[in-house]
């Protein structure tokens, strides 16, 4: 009777072992979810996530979520296809506590990217941890990048109108945009002379549509520059410009992102009043997020609870020199 009971123990033993060492083995996947999926700035993230897969060796399963609807089905799509766990965009930063509750419930681990999810209390969601940028900060290099080009230029401040794409529901958007706005009126552009031009998407149609009403209700200005939360809805504003008759040495437009749509600019024969980007890295926020995320689930490395990077002022004069240094 020991015996036999000895060798069951033994056989549910191995049973138990070869289950652990199946369960070990099952293939990594993990999902990265994006609220524009269209958006240059996010196919980049992908490409780079995809060369982190392919060094790694996991799977990765790319998903546009333009709503909350379609995040949470995205979610429950990643557990039906045993992901254990993903990176994020959300559509809405307030949607932070069900990003994390779906995770929860489904057993998989989450990084955020770009966009810092929040709480119910408006705060940024701590237990995700998170690759962004200090939206501020990067606001304040297109300001003084702005301003020396207002300089370099001969213009008078005092007779530059700001227009300001505004899309103030999304926190780093109106921080990016802050920070570039009190760069120029410490530099003496008046308060009075910031237009705002509020837009319902953060791509360029919209920024186009936003940046057209502004103009038209400020015929005052003869000379801009414009600014934004990315290189797409700046590049709406520029496209309305021109479509008024603005000619390029009538605007200075500096984006953020340093996405293929500035890149496209700058390689066009002419110089046009999209005059630079402050470049941020897709690489990073792409392939560190998924690299990341896979040794958070392979070796239960814990990714950093905060991680900021940092952006460059590129230009069409060099262009390639930061694509360089940007690892691009």
């Amino acid at each position: 009777m020991k015996l036999r009971t000895f060798a069951k123990l033994a056989a549910a033993a191995l049973v138990t072992c070869a289950f652990g060492a199946a369960h070990a083995a099952d293939p990594v996947k993990i999902g990265f979810l994006v609220k524009q999926a269209e958006e240059p700035w996010f196919q980049d993230e992908w490409r780079f996530a995809e060369q982190a897969a392919k060094d790694k060796g996991f799977t990765l399963i790319k998903i546009g979520i333009p709503n909350g609807e379609k995040m949470i089905a995205a979610i429950d799509n990643l557990a039906a296809q045993k992901a254990q766990g993903f990176v994020i965009c959300a559509p809405d930063v307030k949607l932070g506590k069900a990003v994390e509750r779906a995770a929860k419930r489904n057993n998989m681990k989450v990084i955020s990217v770009d966009d810092r999810l929040l709480d119910g209390a408006g705060k940024p969601l701590a237990s995700v941890p998170h690759m962004g940028i200090s939206g501020y900060d990067i606001g304040k290099q297109v300001g003084a990048g702005l301003v020396a080009e207002i300089k370099a230029r001969g213009w008078n401040p005092a007779e530059v109108g700001v227009l300001r794409v505004a899309y103030d529901q999304l926190p780093t958007a109106k921080e990016r945009t802050m920070g570039a706005v009190d760069a120029l009126k410490a530099a003496g552009v008046p308060a009075a002379n910031v237009i705002d031009a509020t837009q319902a998407k953060t791509d360029t149609e919209s920024a186009f549509n936003a940046a057209n009403i502004a103009y038209t209700k400020q015929p005052r200005f003869k000379k801009w520059v414009a600014v934004a939360l990315n290189d797409e809805s700046v590049m709406g504003a520029v496209r309305a410009a021109e479509g008024r008759g603005m000619r390029a040495d009538a605007m200075i437009g500096i984006g953020i992102g340093g996405s293929k749509t500035a890149q496209n600019e700058f390689a066009k024969p002419q110089p046009t009043g999209f005059f630079g980007t402050v470049m941020i890295s897709p690489k990073r926020h792409g392939y560190e997020t998924a690299a990341n995320l896979y040794d958070w689930i392979a070796t239960n490395k814990v990714p950093a609870a905060e991680t900021l990077t940092a952006g460059m002022l590129m230009t069409r004069a060099n262009a390639d020199k930061v694509r360089a240094e940007m690892g691009q």
